[in-house]
């Protein structure tokens, strides 16, 4: 191995060895990693890791929203690494998950330590972009993101890959370049976006520096990387674009994602790390988004304003980075653009940048935040600052650098003026002085490093620089950018979480809702504000919520039942028109049974009586009611009823009809049979319960609907005996299906890819012809025997003939059946958009 091998090995132990001392906190257990880490991302693999550890499918939720299409839901983890987690742990450790998501950050810089050795540059560069890439900006500072953190490590992955295949026209490196972008996109956020954006145009960039040689000497190369990549994200973005068009956020406008911006007042933190307090327990955050008189209608946490990645890396893009001109070089210049288009697209509103990305930019439009862009900006500042690190070092000997010190000495102190400014204008200049201070300590340290390091040569220097990189660089920023009330709590916080837990209102719910075997009732609680870790409870412990985390939920489940993201606060709690009160009857059909509170029920819902809920326990957490009047998860119903089921959510008005003798249908049954509630005493047992499988057993002595309590999607598929039927929308909200007369077995199983299939064929091509409709659900042979009549007739024997079937109207007719098919390919959503 030569010393520049040598190097390049040694700038990788040195960045393991930074990566294993700034992580230690959380890979010890001392903190974790916590908010949305724990509260969506840990409930998350928690489900994965138990269906895959019981047998079941994890493609399918029941534990929250009433259920939800998990497969589709690009949070869901099912296809990124971490499914290998969940494969080796039935109850992934908090340990576990954590070292999980900070092992994205040492394979992202460990990329870039590759990209610096393809390219030829310095050790040094390498090892400064991979410390300021794992730890710098948002890498460190929302790291509980764990989709982004996921998306960022894959970015620097298909970065260095891509540079590749672009500098030796590989089509191996394509392909492993494709597929690296394509895991970068599974989880499609706004990082992942963007971090396209940066491959797009590192491809442009090639393409106009290389001529037509170059262009075609990639073509091969780019067109294998774009297989690679859409065989990895083709299925998985369908899912998620079908499952999107139907939930709360298909899209964002304008407005709302400019509530997202970076305040340009945040760029000082680039300067000074805690100069509003964002790591200071002792002071309270004072910056732009806690401050309504300075910034309204901003929403962000003061985690996401955080840009620093370091005094040296900064210190280096300014001087001499810019005072040399050295990031316009045209090895780096593309990259310069794109971290300046991160700058603006970060800011938001406040440039009008974002608005022509919005209008123009495929992508944008789905997001919310663009302050998202600084993870970008701290991934790109580490390749930059990197690559002016390495031209130090190779620099002639005896090259001066003291003007260009001097000059971003200036800039900085300039810096410095306009943060006490500012903070004396908010009063805050007694919070301010100290980061200031201890800012420019870091400065000082910093151009010391530069004064030192443009003198060490050799294998000796390289040994010499990697270790005064490693030193000055990871102390700046574990000291500035390390564990905080932001990045690590106390894993007690989130004991609630846990497998095991002791929690005395967890222990209660689970054994309230236990049944034993094939008993109808599966009954729903609702965590009513609990705490913010409490709403995805239900799928680390498998019993289902009414509500819960997450901001894709089916849109017409949220209207109906008034979901928000999450359910942290009593206050919370959206009633809606059809669900006004806990006394209420889509309560009742949801079967939500238990309520747990952290205050008086009477307090949030002012509509209930006295009565109307028992108070059953008072535990620790608070109050757990009970709703006497839930229904089973599954009922057999007689008779049925036709509904408006739009006017119903507007209104808030149900017909007067019992839900135990007639079911509200907004189509005709399949099977014609006479409008109104018939009382019919069937045996309904509930045989199994799996996440995408339900199976029924129903003894009837009249024909009649199984109705489940469980969201209707257009990708569950029944059968009655093993014969494929028609799921119908039943309640608003439920599924129902007809049966005979008998003995019957009802089968429910969640089909994603026949149903997306199904539905994308019925987007292109809404007026398919008849004769390619499935057949009726019922054939002649499954016509059942007695049929329920209208309550004044009693029940009406069917002989046997075909004859007496057409005047009793049991037989479908073609515009039932057609009516019903075309119905059943909608998605979710497009009834109410007609």
């Amino acid at each position: 191995m030569n010393a520049r091998g040598a190097g390049y090995l040694l700038a990788a132990i040195g960045f393991v060895l930074a990566w294993g001392i700034l992580c230690w906190p959380w890979l010890s257990g001392a903190v974790t990693i916590p908010f949305d880490a724990k509260a969506h991302f840990q409930a998350q693999i928690q489900f994965l890791a138990q269906a895959l550890h019981s047998g079941q499918s994890p493609f399918w939720n029941h534990n929250i929203f009433g259920g939800s299409p998990q497969i589709a839901d690009p949070q869901s983890l099912i296809f990124s690494p971490a499914i290998l987690l969940a494969l080796i742990s039935p109850a992934p450790s908090f340990r576990e998950v954590d070292a999980y998501v900070l092992a994205h950050l040492l394979a992202g810089g460990i990329a870039l330590i590759l990209f610096f050795r393809d390219r030829g540059w310095h050790p040094a560069g390498g090892l400064l972009a991979a410390l300021v890439f794992a730890f710098g900006a948002s890498a460190a500072w929302r790291v509980q993101h764990v989709g982004q953190i996921a998306s960022l490590a894959f970015f620097a992955i298909a970065f260095w890959l891509t540079a590749r295949m672009l500098q030796r026209s590989s089509v191996v490196a394509g392909i492993c370049a494709g597929l690296a972008a394509g895991l970068m996109v599974l989880e499609p956020d706004q990082v992942a976006l963007l971090g396209g954006y940066v491959l797009f145009a590192m491809v442009v960039a090639h393409w106009l520096s290389g001529g037509w040689p170059g262009f075609r000497a990639s073509l091969l190369p780019i067109a294998a990387a774009s297989v690679a990549g859409l065989a990895v994200i083709a299925l998985p973005l369908i899912w998620t674009w079908l499952f999107a068009e139907a939930t709360t956020r298909p899209a964002i406008d304008l407005t709302e994602a400019g509530r997202g911006s970076l305040h340009p007042v945040s760029l000082l933190t680039a300067f000074i790390g805690d100069l509003f307090g964002a790591k200071d327990p002792n002071v309270e955050f004072w910056g732009p988004y806690n401050n309504p008189q300075w910034a309204k209608e901003l929403f962000l946490s003061q985690n996401m304003g955080q840009v620093y990645f370091g005094a040296l890396p900064l210190l280096l893009m300014l001087a001499p980075g810019l005072t040399r001109g050295w990031l316009w070089d045209r090895a780096v210049r593309p990259l310069t653009l794109m971290f300046g288009f991160m700058v603006l697209f970060a800011l938001g509103r406040y440039t009008p940048l974002f608005q022509l990305a919005y209008d123009y930019l495929p992508g944008v439009k789905l997001f919310r935040r663009p302050a998202d862009a600084t993870f970008l900006i701290g991934a790109l500042a580490a390749v930059l600052s990197g690559y002016v690190l390495h031209r130090i070092v190779t620099a002639e000997a005896g090259t001066s650098f003291r003007r260009d010190l001097a000059l971003g000495a200036g800039l900085v102190l300039a810096s410095f003026a306009v943060a006490l400014a500012v903070s004396r204008g908010e009063g805050h200049l007694g919070d301010a002085w100290k980061p200031v201070a201890l800012a420019l300590g870091w400065f000082v340290v910093a151009g010391g490093a530069v004064f030192l390091l443009q003198r060490w040569r050799g294998a000796l220097g390289t040994a010499a620089a990697a270790a005064l990189v490693t030193g000055v660089v990871a102390a700046d920023l574990g000291v500035n950018n390390g564990p905080n009330e932001s990045t690590a709590l106390a894993p007690q916080l989130y004991d609630v979480l846990q497998p095991g837990t002791r929690n005395e209102t967890i222990a209660l719910l689970k054994r309230l809702t236990a049944q034993p075997a094939g008993s109808p009732r599966r009954d729903r609680v609702e965590l009513l504000g609990m705490g913010f870790e409490w709403p995805n409870a239900g799928m680390v412990h498998g019993f289902d919520h009414t509500l819960g985390y997450n901001p894709l939920r089916l849109e017409e489940f949220s209207e109906a039942v008034g979901t928000r993201d999450g359910i942290a606060s009593p206050s919370e709690r959206k009633f809606t028109p059809l669900f006004p009160s806990y006394r209420c009857r889509l309560a009742n059909l949801l079967g939500l049974r238990y309520i747990a509170s952290p205050v008086p029920i009477e307090r949030i819902d002012q509509a209930l009586g006295g009565g109307d809920l028992n108070l059953v326990a008072r535990t620790k957490e608070g109050y757990v009611y009970e709703n006497p009047r839930a229904l089973p998860r599954v009922q057999f119903v007689g008779g049925w009823q036709f509904a408006d089921f739009e006017s119903m959510k507007l209104s808030g008005r149900w017909p007067e009809t019992d839900p135990q003798q007639a079911v509200l249908l907004d189509v005709e049954p399949p099977v014609a049979t006479p409008e109104g509630p018939v009382a019919v005493q069937a045996e309904v047992k509930l045989i199994q319960y799996r996440n995408a499988q339900v199976d029924i057993e129903v003894t009837t002595p009249a024909a009649g609907f199984v109705v489940l309590n469980d969201i209707w999607h257009p990708w569950w598929k029944a059968e009655v005996d093993g014969v494929e039927t028609e799921i119908l929308k039943a309640n608003v909200l439920f599924r129902a299906v007809q049966v005979p007369a008998g003995t019957h077995k009802v089968r429910f199983s969640f089909q994603p890819l026949a149903g997306a299939i199904a539905e994308l064929r019925a987007r292109i091509d809404p007026q398919e012809p008849e004769d390619m409709l499935p057949p009726p659900p019922m054939q002649e042979r499954d016509a059942p025997q007695i049929v329920a009549a209208p309550p004044s007739s009693g029940p009406i024997l069917a002989g046997p003939s075909e004859s007496v079937r057409h005047s009793l109207g049991l037989v479908p007719t073609q515009g039932s059946a057609a009516r019903n098919g075309t119905a059943s390919a909608q998605a979710p959503g497009e009834a109410s958009a007609h």
